[in-house]
């Protein structure tokens, strides 16, 4: 089993390489692979230690699996060309999560959709994962009419160059490069990814769609805000869900705390509710807030939270594999 990793150097590059490192992921050979100029870097993993290797060299070595976390542009050119050598390519960036001819997994809710025959798998979007992962068993119960989802989102979201401004205006370094128009420290930005002509931003949009695709039904109405904290942890939710039928809190708490990955945080008596400093490198998503809206019929409310490098992203990818290795698609 020849493993690689593709951005291994990035900030989701180096939590897939931690979550590996706990885990015991068959594999025989694992390369490490980033850009030119990372090229010959040390990386050490489980003692031993790796040199970062061009995407040509990993291509030649011929890879039963290769882990993407580079960016659409690298996933566009390079996924079909490992692909067509027989290696089967999960990837995190945004390159292949609409084509039609992608499967868009999150393993907890639709794994079983995946085939031996898929070579290129899309990862979705960090915000998307933890969306879907609570609303999927609330869906199956009640079936879902409208979403209204607000998102907080981690800097880190946006990778290392975000983190390192953030971390330089906290110190009161003025001369940076900006990775956001504006400062990120101690403000807060309605704008996450590029604004579209319809109003929306890419990432609220994501939401929107990779969820229908992801849940399998485009019925549902969905609409979306994300903006941009000065946050390192995690991203956060702010949900409001309306189902067809009329949903029952304590069967919702139920649901939620008896579905694998989801951990349910619900005390607001004793000040316990999911935030950013407790997911923080934990690999599964915390719900709380659970309460009825009382302003329209069938809704609630609820708050998402979980580290959007983890369950958002290298937790989400690594399930992938396993279910894929599980099932002897990869051997």
């Amino acid at each position: 089993m020849k493993l690689g990793i593709v951005g291994a150097t990035g900030l989701v590059g180096r939590v897939m390489i931690d979550i590996l490192e706990k885990k015991k992921f068959p594999k025989n050979e694992l390369y490490l692979c980033a850009s030119n100029k990372s090229v010959g870097k040390k990386f050490s993993f489980k003692g031993k230690i790796y040199n970062i290797i061009s995407l040509h060299d990993l291509f030649l070595k011929k890879p039963n699996i290769v882990l993407f976390s580079a960016g659409s542009n690298i996933s566009k050119e390079w996924a079909p060309k490992f692909s067509k050598i027989g290696s089967t390519v999960i990837d995190n960036s945004s390159a292949w999560r609409m084509d039609p001819t992608k499967k868009l997994i999150v393993p907890e809710i639709n794994a079983s959709f995946l085939e031996k025959k898929d070579k290129i798998i899309a990862n979705p979007n960090c915000s998307t994962i933890q969306l879907v992962m609570v609303l999927f068993p609330l869906h199956k119960e009640y079936k879902i009419d409208r979403v209204v989802i607000s998102t907080y989102q981690s800097v880190t979201g946006t990778g290392k160059k975000a983190l390192d401004q953030l971390n330089q205006e906290k110190e009161g370094k003025i001369k940076i490069h900006k990775v956001y128009p504006y400062f990120i420290h101690q403000n807060v930005l309605p704008h996450c990814d590029s604004f579209l002509e319809n109003g929306y931003t890419i990432e609220e949009m994501k939401l929107i769609k990779e969820t229908k695709k992801i849940m399998n039904d485009y019925n549902i109405a969905i609409t979306s805000t994300a903006v941009r904290v000065p946050v390192i942890g995690g991203h956060s939710e702010s949900v409001n869900i309306t189902f067809k039928e009329k949903p029952n809190i304590d069967n919702i708490y139920k649901i939620l705390s008896q579905t694998k990955g989801i951990i349910v945080q619900d005390n607001p008596q004793k000040n316990i509710y999911p935030m950013p400093l407790y997911a923080h490198k934990k690999n599964e998503v915390f719900v709380g807030r659970i309460r009825k809206d009382f302003s329209l019929k069938n809704s609630i409310n609820l708050w998402i939270v979980s580290d959007n490098l983890r369950k958002g992203a290298a937790t989400n990818t690594i399930q992938i594999a396993e279910y894929l290795i599980s099932k002897k698609y990869i051997c």
